[in-house]
């Protein structure tokens, strides 16, 4: 039904098989619901993730580089439809004009094609958000790639100065974007650091940069009403290495554990740095300022999954676990104290964005009730901050969920009163199903679902639009 060749599903390389593989269609369902839709959900969620257009050149390949692919699930009067598209990249149109790839894995130049030497193939494929009435797409290293709401066609890049990773902050009391990006140089991998602002109306009112140690793969920080964390942890990148034919990014624990502070209204000139002890994380749930701290929740591994040791041996399959990081703002200490808060390995951590920077009592995120090698979830954990209870709604084995995203039942409800949005993976019929979640009550499931006539690619990151 996907389309997909035999070929890929029985590579060896584990991103290219099972619900890791790319669809090669891009389709418009409408959805049969069952249950009810809650009259107040009213837009689209929408998600993004990779999926290769052709197989790749070397054997290298990871899932973190697909060519991005966009879903959409619209809501409208009781309605749901659904329709993917690729988002059409510089590097998707050559290699859709050439037929083939034409870019090396990691963008190396070995493995790539003479003609796209010294050029930088982006991919859109990470986060999907909207800010100042523009639906943008993200990744790590490239500027946001404008998408039409409806119709999910590629407008163009957004200049916000360089690059903006995936991971966008928004200030619910100011309306403003806060942005990162690391390695950003004209130097492949480098330390350098940069931070950014666009104000409501989209414009970019700031931007600077300072070197961190080493070159670092950061893929997500956190701000509060007053300050930017940005960790710096040895997931360690080396294009000497990989042009040697080692891995561009190793998990090298020697190098030192760090987290870059800043004031907002100071920027660089107030660049604080913590320690923590070794560790490695993708996701912050949320942070905020509370006497004279500052706290963040994370998803703490205590190694970086998915990635080899410098050396090319495999790395640690580690699991993460929430956990809170406690800075002292006062100056007594740079060392971070830091605080498991639940057992359940998970990632994908999400929480009612109308707190974001500020103080929160609960969160979600996905667990793994079934823990599989890689990074496949199945379950959906809501956790009350404060009591440290959780409750889950956990599929069948050989099943898998995506993130929850948390969408509130009106614009004056009460921190958490709403609804979970998820798309979870049936490994037994290998089809998709969209899901709709009382936030208030997971456990009890879907109280809406619809099942897709064919599934949706693991992705990464996806938010809620409101009509």
């Amino acid at each position: 039904m996907d389309g997909m060749p035999a070929d890929t599903k029985t590579r060896t390389n584990p991103y290219l098989r099972g619900n890791f593989a790319p669809v090669r269609t891009e389709d418009d369902f409408t959805l049969t619901v069952e249950g009810t839709l809650p009259e107040t959900l009213s837009g689209t969620l929408y998600r993004n993730g990779p999926n290769p257009q052709f197989e790749p050149r070397d054997d290298a390949y990871h899932w973190f580089i697909g060519d991005g692919m966009l879903h959409a699930f619209d809501i409208q009067n009781g309605a749901l439809t659904y329709r993917n598209r690729w988002v059409r990249t510089e590097k998707w149109t050559r290699e859709h004009a050439a037929g083939h790839a034409l870019w090396g894995s990691w963008g190396n130049p070995v493995s790539s094609d003479p003609s796209v030497l010294g050029t930088d193939g982006g991919v859109a494929n990470t986060n999907i958000i909207h800010h100042a009435g523009r639906l943008l797409a993200l990744e790590e290293a490239h500027a946001p790639t404008a998408i039409a709401p409806h119709t999910l066609d590629t407008l163009g890049p957004i200049d916000l100065g360089g690059r903006v990773t995936a991971h966008p902050k928004f200030d619910p009391a100011t309306g403003e974007m806060i942005f990162f990006a690391y390695a950003d140089d004209d130097a492949p991998l480098s330390a350098r650091i940069s931070w950014g602002v666009a104000n409501a109306a989209g414009e970019l009112v700031k931007r600077e940069s300072f070197e961190a140690p080493y070159c670092a793969m950061v893929h997500d920080f956190v701000i509060t009403e007053h300050y930017v964390v940005i960790p710096v942890l040895p997931l360690r990148g080396d294009i000497l290495r990989a042009m040697h034919g080692g891995p561009i990014f190793a998990w090298e624990p020697d190098q030192p554990s760090l987290v870059a502070v800043m004031r907002r209204d100071q920027g660089v000139g107030s660049l604080r740095w913590f320690k923590v002890a070794p560790c490695f994380v993708f996701h912050f749930m949320n942070a905020y300022e509370h006497n004279g701290k500052l706290i963040a929740e994370v998803m703490r591994y205590p190694t970086a999954p998915l990635f080899p040791l410098a050396n090319g041996a495999p790395g640690e399959d580690s699991g993460a676990v929430l956990t809170r990081w406690e800075l002292p703002l006062d100056g007594s200490t740079d060392s971070i104290r830091e605080t498991q808060l639940d057992d359940l390995q998970g990632e994908f951590p999400r929480f009612d964005p109308r707190h974001e920077g500020r103080a929160y009592t609960q969160g979600w995120f996905a667990g793994q009730t079934h823990p599989t090698r890689g990074a496949i979830t199945d379950t959906i954990a809501h956790i009350n901050l404060t009591t440290g209870k959780r409750a889950d709604y956990a599929l069948p084995k050989g099943d898998a969920m995506s993130e929850p995203v948390f969408v509130p039942r009106a614009a004056d409800a009460a921190e958490g009163e709403g609804y979970i949005l998820a798309v979870a993976y049936r490994g037994e019929t290998n089809t998709s199903e969209f899901m709709v979640l009382d936030a208030q009550d997971i456990p009890a499931g879907p109280i809406a679902r619809a099942k897709l006539p064919r599934r949706v690619p693991f992705g990464f990151h996806g938010n809620f639009v409101a009509r």
